[in-house]
């Protein structure tokens, strides 16, 4: 029995439900995730001062200033996202029979949201945000982006098999398995690097001339450690999308489906957008805009890489049959 029959015979109505509010708290985050870079850019992290989950000391802050208001609302749009999250887990178990996977995927969507929280919370009361240059700040960005990438592949999960997709078939995928865990892990480090990066630009603006200016100063005697780390991103992006590309072709052949070669292509397509954005973000200087397209675009690639390897994952892997000799041939 396919999984959405499975799903609609438990309970019709909340089946038809949980589809929706899991696409729908996937769409959210993204939305959630970004707003959090407004904090970022704006330097409003610190509007509520060093208090957690307090702002300022009280539930409500009073004739709040701009930055508390923009900290303020991120903290609400977050707890909504927990909020959605309960209700995600609570409908997958009203609307699906024991063992059913997206009862994992709701479960670990909920877990990754209270760790987001609580990987927000350590930024603020160690004093990590505004225009903090503690080098611990770049890894707890770090840190922070990574998570934030596999609750939104959880979420992308949960909302397949909602709808009724296959499961995962992790046994016997072979060459198929390795190739996907390498690209799924090279996007989340570069998804990290690029964060560090994003706050090196934040906390020390580009240098004045070409970016090969900003390279030397970030390796000068005086420069820090997240200045230093800064030029990892490009780099690793170059890697990273020479490897996606080849995965492609390689999975192309592996998994010869309709599927997965459209989500290959997909895949292909947004590395060339993203790449685009990518030099346009260091010619401009990275302005607040820019910085905000590319990480929009950051999470579209991750969600396209994650769906290629669920198709790629959920299907059969291919056996090759030896072709009979011929009479008379020997073998």
């Amino acid at each position: 029995m396919e999984v959405s029959r499975v799903v609609a015979a438990s309970r019709p109505g909340a089946g038809m439900w949980l589809s929706r509010l899991a696409w729908a708290a996937l769409a959210y985050n993204v939305l959630v995730i970004l707003w959090g870079a407004v904090v970022r850019i704006t330097g409003a992290g610190a509007g509520c001062g060093d208090h957690w989950p307090l702002c300022n000391g009280v539930v409500v802050p009073q004739s709040p200033a701009l930055h508390t208001v923009i900290e303020f609302s991120h903290r609400l749009t977050s707890g909504l996202s927990g909020l959605l999250a309960l209700a995600l887990a609570g409908l997958a178990f009203r609307a699906t029979p024991k063992g059913h996977p997206v009862r994992l995927g709701a479960l670990l969507s909920l877990g990754l949201i209270v760790l987001e929280g609580l990987v927000g919370g350590v930024q603020v009361l160690l004093g990590l945000t505004a225009d903090s240059t503690d080098p611990a700040r770049g890894l707890v960005q770090g840190v922070h982006l990574a998570n934030t990438f596999l609750l939104l592949g959880a979420l992308l999960l949960t909302a397949f098999w909602a709808s009724g997709g296959p499961r995962l078939r992790l046994r016997g995928q072979g060459r198929a398995l390795g190739l996907t865990v390498l690209g799924l892990g090279l996007t989340l480090v570069l998804g990290m690097a690029g964060a560090v990066t994003a706050l090196g630009d934040l906390l020390f603006s580009p240098a004045p001339g070409t970016p090969l200016d900003t390279v030397r100063r970030d390796f000068g005697a005086t420069a820090s450690l997240i200045e230093n780390l800064r030029v990892i991103h490009p780099m690793l992006a170059v890697l990273t999308s020479a490897y996606l590309v080849w995965m492609v072709g390689a999975l192309r052949r592996l998994r010869p489906s309709p599927e997965v070669t459209r989500w290959g292509l997909a895949l292909i397509g947004i590395i060339g957008v993203q790449m685009l954005a990518g030099f346009l973000n260091v010619a401009l200087k990275a302005p607040a805009w820019m910085q905000l397209t590319h990480l929009f675009l950051a999470c579209v690639m991750w969600l396209v890489t994650v769906t290629l390897a669920y198709r790629a994952l959920s299907a059969p892997a291919v056996r090759h049959q030896a072709v009979p000799a011929r009479a008379g041939v020997n073998v």
